[in-house]
């Protein structure tokens, strides 16, 4: 893969400037485009797009299925353009025009919502529409027939830990699964209806992305939640107990910049060894994993790439990540079976943390582009590889900071950066001055020589700690930053573009 010179914003989706608890596929989206255009951009970076829990904090990267898409999603407003409904699915809306999204009171006016909208379907849809959804339940039969059946058990038994379901359906006895698939037939078309209107609505946006000169950068974590349809469904590919199917090691990192403890994310860790060759079922799930996203978005970052050089694997038993040890991963071979899968791989590798020669080489033997976080360029060495006279090749991306830093400006001023630093880091960008650091530090990234340059939003807005979108090792809080109406005006895209124009990176 070969990105020419350019630029795009990270935004998720629900952060978006919506007029409801959170930020949807609707015309919010569509206006985003609009403004990513008017500012010359090229990209606009999203993170993962699965169903996500409140019980899991609503992270994007603890979904319950890596193939099915947010229902939160789903644009209420666009939904009720349909001509096959007929009932008001907007009379009520939590209609709330702040810096932080409310997903629990959107999640609670959508169930219903969505129940009235299938209700409009099945009783008003015209016989095309009616055929357009079975096509897309044939057509995405290899993950959804998994999923909506584990949705609908998941309704019944009020968990998603399929671990408490009972022991028959648990492991997936095939007569379990014949019995609950006919008791739960209502439940599961419902659950089906709702991807039926998701994947429409994002087809909808990805196209006038497209229309717009505007490509998607989607985002692929390594790792999958265990109380999530895909452990459920394909628990062979894990490193589970046989009898009850509980990991025997979960996934984390060792002590690094974001803690000095590790992270203990708890995810199961994939079995990607029969003896001393690569498990076949672990490669095709990995190929059906590609192949779907890439035919939603046009570039895939795949989270905590260093993984698949080697993992750090902690007995399930421990509390914290300080114990793990380093496992072997899939290496060279998972990549070339994708690629021979795929026939291309534009893809960016999150080549964060600790880094070896060996996952720099898995990285270079494919052609793919690393990270570069400007955040971490300035611990007073010059050789610092995230420096920007320090990078190799343009083939990278540069980043002022990721939805894991804090705001560049919250990091600048803040407690984080010592004065030391500060004086270092102004040195290096000639400053004269503290104010408006933000541009300073979105100019230095946009004028390297990476190929692409990404900016976090909070970073174009100058926004401050309070606003971060996430903080690595915790578990409340996290995802909620949305951006309000009018943040975007005043002519911050008019600005954004004449500093793209200036470093060639306008289309």
């Amino acid at each position: 893969m070969k990105i020419k010179r350019s630029s795009g914003l990270l935004l998720h989706i629900t952060s978006l400037p919506g007029p409801t608890g959170t930020g949807t596929l609707g015309p919010e989206a569509f206006e985003f485009v609009d403004i990513l255009a008017r500012a010359g951009q090229s990209y606009w970076q999203i993170l993962p797009f699965g169903p996500v829990s409140s019980f899991f904090g609503y992270s994007p990267y603890a979904s319950l299925s890596t193939f099915a898409g947010n229902p939160l999603f789903i644009s209420l407003q666009k939904l009720q353009e349909e001509e096959w409904i007929e009932e008001d699915l907007l009379a009520g809306i939590p209609i709330e025009d702040t810096d932080f999204a409310n997903f629990d009171a959107m999640e609670r006016f959508l169930q219903p919502a969505l129940l009235k909208a299938h209700g409009n379907f099945k009783k008003n849809a015209s016989s095309d529409a009616k055929s357009r959804f079975e096509d897309f339940c044939r057509d995405q039969q290899d993950w959804l027939d998994d999923y909506t059946l584990f949705s609908a058990l998941a309704i019944h038994y009020s968990s998603h830990d399929w671990s408490r379901w009972d022991h028959a359906i648990a492991v997936r006895d095939p007569q379990a699964i014949k019995k609950w698939s006919k008791k739960l037939a209502t439940e599961i078309e419902r659950e089906q209806f709702i991807q039926f209107i998701f994947y429409r609505q994002w087809r909808q946006l990805r196209e006038y992305a497209h229309k717009k000169g505007i490509r998607l950068i989607g985002d692929i974590p390594i790792y999958v939640n265990y109380s999530s349809s895909d452990t459920w469904s394909n628990p062979e590919i894990f490193q589970l107990e046989p009898e009850n199917r509980t990991p025997t090691v979960v996934a984390g990192v060792p002590p690094d910049y974001f803690s000095k403890t590790g992270q203990r994310w708890g995810n199961p860790l994939y079995k990607w060894y029969e003896e001393e060759n690569l498990y076949p079922p672990t490669l095709r799930w990995w190929s059906r994993r590609f192949r779907h996203l890439l035919d939603l978005v046009d570039i895939i970052r795949v989270d905590h790439f260093r993984g698949f050089e080697a993992y750090w694997a902690i007995p399930a038993s421990h509390k914290t990540a300080e114990h793990g040890s380093w496992l072997t991963g899939p290496g060279k071979g998972l990549f070339e079976y994708l690629l021979k899968e795929l026939g291309e791989l534009p893809v960016i590798a999150e080549d964060l943390g600790f880094i070896t020669p060996g996952v720099e080489e898995l990285r270079d033997s494919f052609d793919l582009p690393g990270m570069k976080v400007l955040q971490f360029a300035f611990d007073f060495k010059p050789q610092n590889s995230y420096l920007p006279h320090n990078f190799q090749t343009p083939n990278c991306v540069v980043y002022t900071g990721t939805h894991d830093n804090n705001t560049t400006n919250g990091w600048f001023y803040g407690d984080e950066t010592s004065e030391e630093q500060k004086s270092y880091i102004m040195d290096y960008l000639n400053l004269q001055s503290k104010d408006l650091f933000h541009w300073n530090f979105i100019r230095l990234a946009l004028s390297s020589t990476s190929d692409l340059a990404l900016i976090p939003v909070q970073d174009l807005l100058g926004y401050g700690t309070e606003l971060r979108m996430n903080i690595p090792g915790t578990d409340q809080g996290n995802w909620r930053w949305k951006l309000t109406r009018k943040s975007l005006e005043k002519g911050i895209p008019a600005k954004l573009k004449k500093l793209c124009r200036l470093y060639n990176r306008c289309p």
